[in-house]
């Protein structure tokens, strides 16, 4: 069995490493170039799936909800668009202003940098209604970096603001989310730039099923951008782009 989840992991990284090439050759972005990302405005196909990332309220520098965008979003659509039937291609994917009424055209959302937030009320009614409705949010680039208690204590106390009489709690490796697609091999969830062990917290959606997942002490993210170069190793890569699609999967089937 585990070595039938590395070759599929060896596989993924392969065809990450392919399409990506391609789309160099073809011209895009220049990932260095901070406000050229974070200006572009994309449009997504009207595909069955769009990965819409957040943008929030923010004290500090107020820049984390858009880390690793947008090439992020295109290796883990590209990703998912081979290797899944779920309908969607590397564009799929928009950010969406948590205080705005678009959040609800997008079961799937995504949220980076959560210890950053400091939410207005109207973001606080929205991602309660968002979860109410049937929402499901990830919550990755969060902790592993020394200020983890400061940063999940900052993100919970926004949790209980939306949610006073719910908390987080912690999700083991046989949870049916980590099993949906890909067998997840725990062990190897790490944070890319500090090797910090992972761990994943889920939230209660009030009716017995999960309404998001908190990658804490991880940067999924930073591992999707950087699949196209021997940045990070190859095992911890593979687990992170299998997380994606977990999540995705478990989203859109609960």
């Amino acid at each position: 069995m585990k070595w039938r989840l590395w070759i599929a992991g060896l596989v993924l990284l392969m065809l990450a490493v392919v399409v990506v090439e391609a789309q160099r050759r073809r011209g895009g972005f220049n990932r260095n170039d901070f406000r050229g990302l974070m200006s572009f405005d994309n449009t997504p196909p009207e595909t069955e799936f769009v990965f819409a990332r957040w943008h929030y309220s923010a004290g500090r520098r107020g820049d984390g909800w858009a880390h690793d965008y947008p090439t992020a979003e295109e290796h883990i659509l590209q990703i998912m668009s081979e290797t899944s039937r779920i309908d969607a291609t590397r564009m799929s994917y928009t950010v969406v202003e948590l205080s705005s009424p678009e959040i609800f055209k997008y079961p799937f959302s995504y949220v980076s940098e959560p210890g950053e937030m400091q939410l207005s009320d109207q973001e606080v009614v929205n991602l309660r209604e968002y979860i109410n409705r049937g929402g499901f949010v990830m919550i990755d680039d969060f902790g592993g970096q020394g200020n983890e208690q400061r940063e999940f204590q900052s993100f919970r106390a926004n949790l209980l603001r939306a949610f006073p009489d719910r908390d987080m709690f912690l999700l083991t490796s046989d949870h049916p989310m980590m099993q949906i697609f890909y067998g997840i091999d725990s062990l190897q969830t790490v944070h890319p730039m500090t090797g910090v062990k992972s761990l994943f917290y889920g939230f209660p959606d009030g009716k017995g099923g999960l309404s998001m997942v908190v990658c804490f002490n991880n940067d999924v993210g930073d591992f999707w951008e950087f699949i196209d170069e021997p940045r990070y190793p190859v095992k911890p890569s593979a687990e992170a782009l299998k997380l994606g699609l977990n999540f995705v999967l478990y989203a859109m089937s609960h």
